[in-house]
C-alpha cells in the first residue's frame, strides 16, 4: 500500500471518510494531523453542508476550511451502484473507515460493515451515531446541542439559581470526534500486535456523559443531583470570571493558599489570607458570594491585562477573556503553533488551527482544505489503477461528480 509520505505516527495509513458536517471530518482531521492520509468522499449532488452554508464559493466556506485541512477529496455518487463499488474498492487500500451518516443509511447504501469487512477484512470500521449502531434508541439522528443536551452535560451549563442555558455546540461535535479518533487509534494498535480488524461503535451520548462522570457517580452513589453553578470549581475558590475595565473580564483561578496569598496581595489586602473566612479552601468554599463579590468590586476599576500580568507574576492563574480577534492576534499562540499557515490549491496561505500537541517528530501540515474532487485523479487513477478513458466514462455517466 503506498499513501503519500509526510512523516508523524500514522505515516502510511489510510483513512476512508464517509461522513458529514463536523464530528465526523474532525476524526480524520485529527487522523491526518497524525500523518494519515485521509481521503474525503464527495459529490455534487450531496455537498456538505459545511461546503455550503452562508457562502457561494463552496471550496472556500470557512466551516469546511476549519475542519477539512490535510485531507484528499474524491468525488464518487454514493446513490449509484457504480459508486458503492469503487468505494469497496477503495476500501480494500485503506486501514480505516470512518462513518457518521444517518442511522442505517451505510446499511441501505450497502456500505455496513460486514459488506465492508468482506472487502477487506482487516479494516477499521468506525461508526459514530447519537446513541451508538445498536439498542432501543439507535434509530435517532441528532445534532451536537442533542448530544450535550442527552449527555447531561446541558444540565450543569448555567448561573445559579437559574435555568441550564445550554452547552457550546462545537464542544459536543468535537468531543465526539475525539473519542471516536482515539478509539481508531487503539484500534489500529489492535490490529498491529494481533493482526485482526474491529468494528468500532461510538455513541455521542454516551461521550458527552463520560464528561460528567463524576457527578453521575455522585448521583448514583449518594443521591446528590448537581446543579448548574457557572464557573465555579469544587476544589478551588475563588474561581470565576470577573468584570475589568472597558467592559472586559478576566478569569482568575486560585488553586492552593500560595496563590490565594498572592492574589490577596495583589488586591492590597495580603490580610484576607489569614482572614478566618478565607483562611482554608473550605472557609473559601462556605463564604464563596462574599468572596467573588470581593474580588469582582477590585477588578471592576482595573486594566483587564495590566491585572492579568501582575497576577501572574506573583503565581495566580489568571487570563483575559477573549474575543475571536484577541485569540487570532494573540502572540503566544502562534509562537506555540496553535495556529498553522497552510497553503489552499490557489497558492494562497492561510491560518488554520494546527494540531493540540507536540511531537519530536510531527507530521507535516501545510495543505488547506481541498476543492471539490481536486484528488480524482490520483485517487482513482493511482490508487484503485483505472486509466483515463474509465476515469472519463465515471465522470461522463456521473459517477465521479
Amino acid at each position: 500500500m503506498s499513501t503519500q509520505q509526510r512523516g508523524g505516527p500514522l505515516q502510511g495509513v489510510r483513512v476512508l471518510e464517509l461522513t458529514k458536517v463536523w464530528a465526523g471530518p474532525y476524526v480524520g482531521k485529527l487522523l491526518a494531523y497524525l500523518g494519515a492520509e485521509v481521503i474525503r468522499v464527495e459529490s455534487e449532488g450531496s455537498l456538505d453542508v459545511t461546503r455550503t452554508f452562508g457562502v457561494d464559493d463552496i471550496d472556500n466556506a470557512p466551516g469546511w476550511q476549519s475542519v477539512n485541512p490535510q485531507k484528499l477529496s474524491v468525488q464518487i455518487n454514493m446513490k449509484s451502484e457504480e459508486g458503492i463499488k469503487l468505494i469497496l474498492d477503495l476500501v480494500g487500500e485503506c486501514d480505516i473507515l470512518v462513518e457518521n451518516l444517518r442511522p442505517g443509511a451505510v446499511k441501505r447504501l450497502g456500505l455496513g460493515y460486514e459488506t465492508v469487512k468482506a472487502a477487506n477484512p482487516e479494516i477499521i470500521y468506525v461508526s459514530m451515531g447519537m446513541w451508538g449502531s445498536d439498542g432501543p434508541l439507535a434509530y435517532q439522528t441528532g445534532y451536537a446541542p442533542c448530544f450535550a443536551a442527552l449527555g447531561g452535560i446541558s444540565a450543569l451549563v448555567g448561573h445559579e439559581p437559574g435555568a441550564p442555558e445550554g452547552m457550546n455546540t462545537r464542544y459536543a461535535d468535537s468531543t465526539f470526534g475525539a473519542a471516536a479518533a482515539y478509539a481508531a487509534l487503539v484500534a489500529l494498535l489492535h490490529r498491529k500486535r494481533s493482526g485482526v480488524g474491529q468494528f468500532v461503535d461510538v455513541s455521542a451520548v454516551e461521550c458527552m456523559s463520560s464528561m460528567i462522570s463524576d457527578s453521575i457517580m455522585d448521583y448514583a452513589l449518594n443521591g446528590v443531583v448537581h446543579e448548574c453553578d457557572g464557573n465555579r470549581h469544587p476544589e478551588m475558590a475563588p474561581h470565576g470570571v470577573y468584570p475589568a475595565r472597558g467592559g472586559e473580564w478576566v478569569s482568575i483561578a486560585a488553586a492552593n493558599g500560595k496563590q490565594w496569598a498572592g492574589l490577596a496581595e495583589c488586591m492590597g489586602k495580603p490580610e484576607l489570607a489569614r482572614d478566618p473566612r478565607f483562611a482554608t479552601l473550605a472557609d473559601r468554599k462556605a463564604n464563596e458570594d462574599e468572596l467573588d463579590e470581593m474580588i469582582a468590586v477590585w477588578t471592576a476599576g482595573c486594566c483587564p491585562m495590566e491585572l492579568v500580568t501582575k497576577l501572574q507574576k506573583r503565581g495566580v492563574s489568571a487570563a483575559k477573556s477573549q474575543s475571536s480577534l484577541d485569540l487570532i492576534a494573540d502572540p503566544h499562540l502562534w509562537v506555540r503553533e496553535f495556529y498553522r499557515d497552510v497553503t489552499d490549491p490557489d497558492g494562497n496561505s492561510k491560518p488554520t488551527l494546527g494540531p493540540s500537541w507536540e511531537m519530536s517528530r510531527p507530521a507535516q501540515l501545510g495543505d488547506a482544505a481541498p476543492r471539490l474532487g481536486q484528488h480524482n485523479a490520483y485517487i482513482l487513477g493511482e490508487i484503485l489503477g483505472l486509466s483515463g478513458e474509465e476515469q472519463e466514462t465515471l465522470r461522463a455517466s456521473g459517477v465521479t461528480r
